[in-house]
């Protein structure tokens, strides 16, 4: 019985999500580290790595999205996401740590860990593959697993993930196509 338990509270604290894009994977691995990428897709975050083990991990909000965020009462710290690289093996594999630091709940669950991986798989064509490991940090779960879009939190990883490869692919995120 301990076994079941185990491999199922693994199971809900593990989020894994795969998608294919038509890209090389040193566009994939510019499109998730260069704040010139990250800030035209998914949550419109400004990244910045030290891509080195123990180095920072910093998400900065654009002004549109600080803007947006406190026209609707959400007051917007000047960092909303920190973490520390593990890992980093350009293009192929990027491992940190994440706190979400935006709200004061889900700052105080403890840091929980992302992986990206991009292997090439032929004709132009790369498998992104990201694992978010969440043990001990239920909130963090909802809100990365789109549970909470209905609410006006957003998609999560698939919907961050789908605006990756839309860029990448037509050079347009989902907002810019409008």
């Amino acid at each position: 019985m301990t076994n079941a338990t185990n491999a199922t509270t693994n199971a809900t604290t593990t989020q894994v999500y795969r998608v294919y894009i038509k890209a090389s994977p040193e566009a994939i691995w510019d499109a998730i580290t260069k704040p010139e990428w990250t800030e035209r897709y998914g949550y419109t975050g400004l990244v910045e790595y030290d891509l080195r083990p123990g180095g920072a991990y910093k998400v900065r909000p654009t002004a549109e999205f600080r803007a947006g965020a406190e026209a609707n009462g959400h007051p917007v710290p000047d960092v909303i996401i920190d973490g520390e690289v593990q890992e980093a093996d350009p293009p192929r594999r990027l491992v940190t740590t994440f706190r979400m630091l935006m709200d004061p709940s889900l700052a105080k669950e403890p840091a929980t860990r992302v992986t990206h991986e991009i292997k090439e798989i032929g004709d132009g064509v790369c498998r992104l593959t990201l694992v978010h490991e969440l043990e001990g940090a239920p909130g963090i779960a909802s809100l990365v697993g789109g549970q909470l879009e209905d609410h006006g939190a957003g998609g999560g990883h698939a919907w961050v993930l789908s605006e990756l490869k839309s860029l990448l692919e037509t050079g347009k995120s989902f907002a810019e196509g409008r």
